[in-house]
C-alpha cells in the first residue's frame, strides 16, 4: 500500500524536476534539441507525456459519480484560463520560449493582468474540481508541484536565458 502511494506521488511530481531543470538551465535544453530543433515544441512533447502519466496516476485512485455543480464550475473556469493562456501565448510562450532565447510578445489581455499566474491558477482550479473523485492527498501533491514552480519562476534571472535562437 505504501509503495503504491509513493509510486503515485512520484508520477504526480514527475514533471516538476523537468520544468525546474529547463527553467534554470535553458541553454542545456536548447543545445540538447540541436540546431533546427524547436526547444519549445520538444518541451511540449515531453510535458504531454508527463501529463498523461499524471492523469493515469489519478485515474488509478479515482471513484466516479456525478459531480456537484461547483466541481463542474471549477473545472470549466480552470480550463478556460488554461485555454486563454495557450491561445494568447501559443506554444512558444507557454513552453518557456523566453527562456530559450525566443521573442515572446508581452500580452495584457485577460487573464493577464487580472489573474496572478493564470496558467497555474487554471491548473490548480482544475485539480480542485477533481476532489469529488480523487483523494485529497493526491490532488495536494500535484498542487504543491505547481506552487513550487510558481516560486521558481517568480525569481527569474534574465541573464540565465539561453542565447537567441537563430
Amino acid at each position: 500500500m505504501a509503495m503504491a502511494f509513493i509510486a503515485r506521488c512520484t508520477a504526480l511530481i514527475l514533471p516538476f524536476p523537468f520544468y525546474y531543470a529547463l527553467w534554470n538551465y535553458p541553454q542545456k535544453w536548447v543545445d540538447l534539441c540541436g540546431r533546427g530543433g524547436d526547444p519549445c515544441h520538444r518541451m511540449a512533447q515531453v510535458a504531454h507525456v508527463l501529463k498523461a502519466i499524471q492523469i493515469l496516476s489519478l485515474l488509478s485512485v479515482s471513484t466516479f459519480s456525478w459531480p456537484p455543480w461547483y466541481c463542474l464550475l471549477l473545472f470549466a473556469a480552470g480550463q478556460y484560463l488554461n485555454f486563454k493562456v495557450y491561445q494568447l501565448l501559443g506554444e512558444t510562450g507557454t513552453y518557456y520560449g523566453i527562456r530559450f532565447g525566443k521573442t515572446v510578445p508581452w500580452v495584457t489581455e485577460f487573464p493577464f493582468g487580472y489573474v496572478k499566474d493564470p496558467q497555474y491558477t487554471g491548473s490548480i482550479l482544475s485539480l480542485l474540481s477533481l476532489l469529488c473523485w480523487v483523494p485529497v492527498k493526491y490532488v495536494m501533491v500535484w498542487i504543491i508541484g505547481y506552487i513550487f514552480m510558481i516560486w521558481v519562476e517568480f525569481k527569474e534571472d534574465p541573464s540565465t536565458r539561453s542565447k537567441p535562437i537563430s
